[in-house]
This record gives C-alpha cells, structure tokens and sequence, in this order.
C-alpha cells in the first residue's frame, strides 16, 4: 500500500467524545483514540493530548502537515461555534497553533455521506427490502449527542455532499403516545417555545427525553433517571418494559424521519443510519418497527418500499469520509498557483541567500499572515530589509510583492485576500494597480455580506409600483443618480435624476403618493439630502436610501440599503464608495429587470423576433442588444 510524506490527522468531534487517528496511507488508519471532551479545556488541549500520547517507532515525532476535522456542527467561515458543547475556534488560528500547512473543518454528516461510496458490503448492513438504483441521490442519518442528516448528491465521476441541519426539522407525531411525549417535550424543554425538533428525541439526550415522557404518561412515579447507554443495556439485557417502549419509540421515530428524507431528497439509492446508538443496538433493531414506520407512508408506501435502508457498522467511516476530502483539497491546492508557489519556494531554498532565505522561512510558516502583511511587517517579521523582501519576490519570477501576494492568495484561499491594503510613494506602478482593485475588491466582498434580501426585495417592489422614481445625489456622487436615470429610462419607467440643490427640493416638493425618491450618499448626513427625505415623505412618497448604516438618511429612509464603505470627501476624491454605489444600483435594476413582465421587456427590442435582429447598431458607439440582455448583461 502507498505511503503519505508524512502522516495525515484525522478526527472525529461530537458532542462527547472526541476521536483521533493517523492516516500513513490510503484507508490505513493507526493509533486511533477517544478522549472525553469533558477531560479538555478546548479543542486544541484535546489535539495536544492526542498527540503527546502517540508512539512512534524511532521514537522521534514525525511531522503532520495536513489534518482533516470533522465535527457536530454547521461549519460556516473561519470560525466554528459547537452546537452541543463549548468548543470554539478559529480554523486558521488553530491550523498555525497546531503548526499545520493544511487544516480542513467539515460537518460531521459531511464527512460521513462522501464515506458511503468508499464502504464495502461487509460495512453495512441492510434492514428490510428494496434495490438501491445506481447512480442516485443517497440520504444519511444518524443519531449520537445529536441528529445529523446529510446526502449525496451523484456529479458526473464524484459525488456532492449536503451540509444540512435537517435534524431539527420538527417533529410531529403519529399516534396518542407520540402526542403525549410532545406534550411532556414543551413543558420540559423550553415553556416559552413550542418548537421540538426530531433531534430533541432521536438522539442520545432525546432517548432519556423518551424514557422520562413515557414514565409520566404510565404514572411510574419516581422512576429511576437512567441515561442513553444505561437505558439501552437495561432494554436489550434485562429486558426492562419501560427501557423497551422506550427503544420501540425511538426506532420507530427514527423510521419517521428516515421516510421524510428519502421523499425530499428522493433518496433512490438507498437512505444510511450512522451515528453512535442505531450501530450499538445489534439485531433488535432490525426487528424494531423502524423498516415498518419507514415504508407507513400512505400513497407514497411503493415509492420507499423500494428504497433500501442500512445501518453503517464500519467503525472507520467517518475518517474515510474525511480522509476523502482532505484529499481532494490537497489535490486542488496542488493544482493551483498557490500551492505551486509555495512548492517553488521549498524547491528554491538551496539557490537562495541567507536573507531571502529567511523571508521563505517566513512565508512557509505563516503563508496567510504574509498575505495580509504591508512589505515593512514583512521585512521586520523575517529580520530582513524590504528591498529584501522585493528581490526574493522576483526570484520567484513575480513582478513584485502584489504579484506575489496574488499567486499566493488564490492556493490559499480561492480568491483574492479580502483586506485593504495601503498605496504608498514606493510602490510600482503595477503594485499600485493591483492594490486599488484588491481593496476594491474587499469592498466589494464586505457590501456583498452586509446586503439583506428582504430590504433588497421591498426596495424593487418600490420601485416597480411606482408611478415616478427620482434619483437624488450630491457632488461626486451625482453621476451615480445619473446612472441609475439612464437605466432606468431604458426600462420605459418615468424618471429623473437631480444633483442640484435647489432643483433637488423644487423636485421633492412636486412628488406625491406612489412615487419613489431614491437618494444617494456615502456618509447620509448633509442637510440638503435630509431636507430632501423630508419634503417627499411629506408629499406622501416613499423614499429609499443608499447609504451608511446609522446614519440620519438611513434612521429617516423607508427602505435602507447599506453601503458601508466612508471616504472623507474633504480629504479624498470619493473612488470605492462611488463603485460601491453603482453595483446597488445595478442591483436594483436587474431585479427591476427581471421581476418586470416579459411582454413589456420584449416590446422594448420594437418588435423584432428575429434573433438576427437582436443585436443591431442604433448609433455610433450604441450597440443594443437581445431584450432581456440588453437590460442587463447578468442575465446572461
């Protein structure tokens, strides 16, 4: 079997115990470990105690560069919030902690689902009937200190995993006894919420929820407080009545919810159990009712009748999973220019000088923190001068440190760093072009995650309701409104655009009810603008905003739309603001554009049907082009 350079770590995180392994090749798995995460302060001391346990056999650490985590909880950005424990981290503070080159954090389910097609038949084991059809979508589900459900989604040679939080779906029950454990849920879990979830009963805690619920319905008073495993011994070894309803329940619930996700996601190929209780619980599962609740599914009972239904019993099927996208990341890293610089680096060591080498060193250890980092950081992080740090840039073959930073940040992050980054009197005339369209860029990125759609969607709804829309704008900011005019009148809609004072308000005070004032402007608080809010919301117009958050304009606005980027006009020639502006008027007209009606869209290309009509000249230096593109180029 073929070897890794170097070992690969793997976990497993749930919301009790933390699994640990060494992958040295394909599939080969050794020193595997579970910790409790009660016994760990916090992630990293779990890693560190994990790792101070391994033996090796020369007796010296070997090196672990790339790591792959999988953990019960949504993973979202860079930082990840535990949904059944106190664990917090950031990704990337914790890969250079660790001391890693490549850190991968994924859901649990995740990992799990792209595990199923690397599972061979003796790591399943099927309950009931039904053929899987292949290729088709799979479910997976699972009950541990939570419920997780994920899919597989069949892509050409690979396969797609679902990331979903679907067990928390709500729960509703089928029977008198179901209903008078939800009852026992609302009063017991949250008084204030009527929201029980499938996960607040299929899972470990949900089993001890069960237990307690059916001790109340059957007047077992103080019934003894078991938990999860004691309840599942005392079913399946004593025998215990109460234990066994509670089992019936479970398996039954979890029959339920696994006929749910088949019809969803129409789970041809079969639907999975994982998890740590379903696995656990032997031959009485297959006889449990779970197969039957699954197929009781009223004129859909053919339709998952046919499905197949297993339970996972690999006990490396999670780190097979994660093992397989760490791969694949790895791959991809390979293939990019990122990773390829930092190979050239590591292959340039020999050729370079004592100094340069040093800024290598840097650059290998703290790839990321190099990105973000101005030339002055960077030469006093590696002991070096900055002329330095220019020269082991172009013995790469970059023109200098922007392109270097470029290559760089598209391995490592897929995309341009998100960051500003200061011009100064130093910088080449290509460094200084790409300095201005990265932090354009970042600004670009920053306004994209401060937009709201309910905002956006009243604002079109505004404007395509209105019998008049007039665009109002001051200063730089004025060809703004004089764009959004120009489109706007393409669209056939009456409208006007007005950066004159004076004119401003002599305009305002001719709205009236129906119309709509938009007005631009970075900062929001120059009195001609507000005055302009005022004598139209006056007259009965609506007003929508383009502005500051907190600003008065916004406090004053029907409908704000948030551009959080200020340059102080006093000081500086408005440039990223002014395009920041453009793009939410471009927003606006293509959702004008595409929520207008197709027949009035069409009437604007004069009737021309013939698509070789649909791009024609109309005067030097116009082009238009078919109708719905010649309203917007993002429709395309």
């Amino acid at each position: 079997m073929p070897r890794f350079d170097s070992p690969r770590l793997l976990a497993d995180i749930g919301g009790t115990y933390a699994r640990f392994t060494l992958e040295t090749g394909p599939g080969d798995f050794t020193q595997t470990a579970s910790l409790r995460c009660a016994d760990h302060a916090d992630f990293h001391a779990a890693v560190r105690a994990y790792l101070q346990s391994l033996s090796w056999q020369d007796g010296s650490p070997q090196q672990i560069a790339h790591a792959a985590i999988a953990i019960a909880n949504p993973v979202e950005g860079d930082r990840v919030r535990m949904t059944n424990y106190h664990w917090q981290f950031s990704i990337d503070e914790m890969r250079q902690r660790l001391g890693l080159d490549t850190l991968v954090v994924v859901n649990d389910f995740t990992a799990l689902a792209m595990a199923l097609p690397r599972l061979a038949d003796v790591d399943v084991r099927q309950v009931g009937g039904g053929q899987a059809r292949r290729p088709s979508v799979i479910g997976l589900l699972g009950a541990g200190t939570g419920l997780g459900v994920s899919g597989l989604i069949p892509a050409g040679e690979g396969w797609i995993a679902l990331g979903t939080e679907g067990g928390h779906v709500n729960f509703g029950p089928r029977d008198e006894r179901e209903m008078d454990i939800l009852k026992f849920a609302w009063k017991k879990l949250d008084p204030a919420s009527n929201h029980v979830s499938y996960e607040r009963l299929i899972s470990g805690p949900g089993l001890e929820l069960i237990y307690r619920a059916l001790a109340d319905r059957h007047g077992v008073a103080g019934a003894e407080p078991l938990q999860a495993p004691a309840i599942t011994q005392r079913a399946l070894d004593d025998g215990d009545a109460l234990c066994l309803e509670t089992l019936e329940v479970f398996c039954g619930l979890l029959g339920t919810a696994a006929a749910n996700l088949a019809v969803t996601l129409g789970s041809l190929g079969g639907i999975y159990i994982g998890g740590g209780i379903v696995p656990r619980l032997g031959e009485y599962f297959d006889r449990s009712p779970f197969r039957e609740r699954f197929e009781d599914k009223g004129r859909f009972r053919d339709y998952v009748s046919a499905i197949p239904t297993f339970v996972i019993t690999a006990e490396n099927a999670t780190f097979k999973g994660a093992s397989a996208i760490l791969e694949n990341q790895l791959r991809n890293l390979q293939a990019s220019p990122g990773s390829a610089i930092l190979g050239q680096i590591r292959r340039a060591r020999s050729e370079l000088s004592p100094a340069e080498l040093r800024v290598a060193d840097l650059v290998l250890a703290q790839p990321r923190s190099v990105l973000n980092d101005p030339i002055a950081e960077i030469a006093r992080a590696a002991g070096v001068s900055q002329p330095t740090v220019i020269r082991f840039c172009r013995s790469l073959g970059c023109e200098g440190l922007s392109d270097f930073k470029l290559r760089l940040a598209s391995g490592l992050t897929g995309t341009v760093p998100v960051t500003h980054t200061q011009v100064n009197t130093n910088d080449s005339m290509l460094e200084l072009g790409a300095k201005v369209l990265g932090n354009t860029a970042s600004a670009i990125l920053q306004v994209r995650s401060h937009l709201n759609r309910d905002t956006i969607d009243r604002a079109i709804d505004m404007l395509l309701s209105a019998g008049r829309i007039e665009f109002f704008a001051l200063g730089q900011y004025g060809v703004v409104a004089q764009d959004a005019q120009f489109k706007f009148l393409r669209f056939g809609m009456p409208c006007g655009a007005y950066t004159d004072p004076r004119l401003q308000l002599l305009a305002a005070d001719v709205l009236r009810e129906g119309d709509v004032a938009v007005v631009i402007s970075s900062g929001g608080r120059l009195p001609e603008l507000l005055a302009v809010v005022e004598k139209a919301q006056e007259r009965g117009a609506k007003v929508v905003a383009i502005t500051a958050s907190q600003s008065p304009l916004a406090k004053k606005a029907d409908v704000t739309l948030i551009v959080d980027h200020i340059e102080d006009i006093a000081t500086h020639l408005p440039m990223v603001s002014r395009i920041l502006h453009l793009l939410v008027i471009d927003i606006l007209a293509v959702g004008v554009a595409m929520r207008r009606n197709p027949d009035s869209i069409a009437a604007l290309s004069g009737g021309e049907d013939d698509e070789s009509k649909s791009t024609r000249t109309t005067a030097p230096g116009i082009s238009t082009a078919s109708p719905l593109a010649r309203l917007t180029s993002h429709s395309r």
